[in-house]
């Protein structure tokens, strides 16, 4: 891309200092930046650590750092429709939903892109620690095919959370902090007098923020007590609802120091649906806890889909997850081939539904898509 005044990229400023960053590095780079604010939740009290009002604040100041314009926008009608109904409707089914990768493809790169193509911007960027490049792979029509990779700090690498954009997303996205660490980042801020060189990054869902997570989801979803059982069917003792729990969780089950048992933690190992009952066992490295395949749906594919009907690659089934190497299997799904059976070299640990398998060769991120169930 050439750099010129004229070229207007609109920053997505969430308040944080990475975003700051990216507007002062294009900043420098001659581009004619602007920054905005999205604000995707309403917020009805002032329970939740992560406000847009403080979040707001600390972009004002540094776009006036910065001495560059910031819209402001409301999309939490369409964050309701696009990402919270669909994390309402995974919990409702006992799932574990991802909801701030649905976010990214539906409302940061999405909406935010049409809101910003209106104002009249040729691209949009964000401070997400990611890479695009682009290479010809048809030499007829020399027409580009964009490439999501890792991006250099593999601490902070965020493409696990983008693995669902598409060609035309890409096509318009820039990601200015992809060559550095997070160290480096802040020290840039520093130097350039951000406000938000120290602040905290966020973490966790930002719409729940300090408030107790259980809390949360009963204002929308009804809870179901009922027993927690060993993989053998003995009762240990009581949960408050299983959509509360996810696979491999310790925290919160409440059931330590059981009678005639080992001095061992206990983990989820299970939902057993139709008996509502939470199914644990002892020990983090407890067989049940494992699995060496998974089934995967809703797949999609940054370059377009595979050629072959199956393939070798690297994956994650979680964020920060260290790449494990798998082979790929294509399922056909009527027409069209929008499942995968994914087996892995070594067993996975809590492998759990509702959460995404992301594909990589090296630091190429392929696509991926949405656990279903474990076999």
């Amino acid at each position: 891309m050439t750099k010129t005044n004229t070229t207007l990229i609109i920053v997505g400023m969430s308040g944080g200092v990475d975003s700051s960053v990216a507007a002062l590095l294009l900043q420098q780079q001659g581009f004619n930046v602007a920054g905005l604010f999205m604000k995707n939740w309403e917020e009805d009290d002032t329970a939740t650590e992560c406000t847009a009002t403080e979040d707001l604040e600390y972009a004002k100041r540094a776009c006036e750092v910065l001495n560059i314009p910031l819209h402001t926008v409301n999309f939490a009608a369409e964050y309701w429709d696009s990402v919270f109904q669909h994390f309402l409707a995974e919990y409702r089914a006992f799932r574990t939903p991802n909801p701030d990768i649905l976010c990214n493809s539906e409302i940061k790169f999405k909406v935010f892109l049409e809101y910003a193509t209106m104002l009249g911007a040729s691209h949009i960027a964000t401070g997400h620690y990611a890479r695009v490049s682009t290479t010809i792979y048809d030499p007829i029509t020399t027409k580009p095919t964009y490439i999501l990779s890792k991006s250099r700090d593999q601490n902070k690498d965020q493409s696990y959370f983008l693995h669902t954009l598409n060609q035309q997303q890409l096509q318009h996205a820039i990601f200015p902090i992809s060559e550095l660490t997070k160290p480096e980042v802040r020290k840039i801020a520093l130097a350039a007098n951000l406000p938000n060189h120290q602040k905290k990054d966020s973490t966790g869902i930002c719409f729940i923020g300090e408030r107790k997570f259980k809390n949360f989801l009963q204002r929308y979803l009804p809870a179901q007590p009922g027993n927690i059982v060993t993989i053998d069917g003995k009762k240990l003792g009581e949960h408050d609802g299983l959509m509360y729990y996810t696979f491999g969780q310790r925290q919160g089950l409440n059931i330590g120091g059981i009678r005639a048992s080992a001095n061992a933690p206990w983990y989820v190992a299970g939902k057993n649906i139709p008996n509502n009952e939470l199914i644990v066992v002892q020990g983090i490295d407890h067989p049940a806890l494992f699995t060496s395949s998974l089934v995967a749906t809703n797949l999609s594919w940054i370059q377009g889909p595979p050629k072959l009907e199956s393939f070798s690659c690297m994956a994650k089934v979680r964020y920060r997850q260290t790449d494990q190497p798998c082979l790929v299997k294509l399922l056909a799904d009527g027409s069209s081939t929008n499942s995968c059976i994914v087996s892995f070299s070594t067993p996975q640990r809590a492998v759990t539904p509702g959460q995404s398998v992301v594909f990589y060769q090296g630091d190429v991120c392929l696509g991926g898509g949405i656990i279903e169930h474990a076999t």
